[in-house]
């Protein structure tokens, strides 16, 4: 009889244990079911979270400057270096004569052939810059063949047209001094002229006198 006393009291505290299991939290249940000797008990929900792995097949590309890749395509050709000189002799040495003259420039430069090139090299750009400064006064045509074919400005000019030309030394000087005029890389020592004459004559004008250089005199 006792001993099915002890049986049942052994199997009520076994179901009391097991009710403990259920109640506690999941920690504490597994311990005190390894305490007790009892299986843990899983609840159906608890179950355990699933943690993604990482994809490691894949991996992040870094895009990489090139430094050394050049643009040729894109990239503006490199500036031609500036002619320096000593002298405004000097420059019209070192100043290539085009391989094409486009109508500006043979203007300019015809201006200068047949009103200075018997002149100094000071004298024939003193010339050129009265041309051009003609065409940015607003005062004259704004083409520089305008200012220069202009009816009863330059005696040269015969019926609108200009004489042929003399290829030459005087001719290739005229060339590199329109040139060094229209860039202007030299001094120019009558600035602002608009008007000049050869020294010998009066015209009588009543402009602001500038300068004169060898045979001209040059106003504004």
């Amino acid at each position: 009889m006792s001993r099915i006393l002890n049986a049942a009291g052994m199997a009520a505290v076994g179901m009391t244990a097991a009710a403990m299991l259920l109640l506690a939290e999941p920690g504490f249940a597994s311990n005190l079911a390894a305490e007790a000797n009892i299986p843990a008990i899983l609840l159906p929900d608890a179950e355990a979270p699933t943690v993604e792995k990482a994809d490691l097949s894949t991996e992040i590309e870094t895009p990489v400057e090139d430094n050394n890749i050049i643009e040729s395509e894109t990239a503006p050709p490199p500036a031609p270096a500036p002619v320096t000189a000593a002298s405004l002799a000097e420059l019209v040495a070192a100043t290539p004569k085009p391989a094409e003259i486009d109508p500006e420039l043979r203007c300019l430069a015809g201006a200068v052939y047949f009103e200075s090139r018997g002149e100094s090299l000071p004298g024939q750009l003193a010339v050129a810059h009265v041309v051009i400064n003609r065409a940015q006064s607003g005062r004259f045509p704004k083409s520089l063949c305008g200012v220069v074919h202009q009816k009863s400005q330059f005696s040269f000019v015969r019926g609108g047209r200009m004489p042929a030309i003399r290829n030459g030394a005087q001719w290739n000087n005229a060339l590199a001094i329109a040139q060094i005029a229209r860039d202007g890389t030299w001094k120019n020592h009558a600035p602002g002229a608009l008007f000049f004459h050869a020294r010998y004559v009066s015209p009588g004008w009543r402009k602001t006198r500038i300068a004169q250089i060898d045979n001209h005199i040059f106003y504004r």
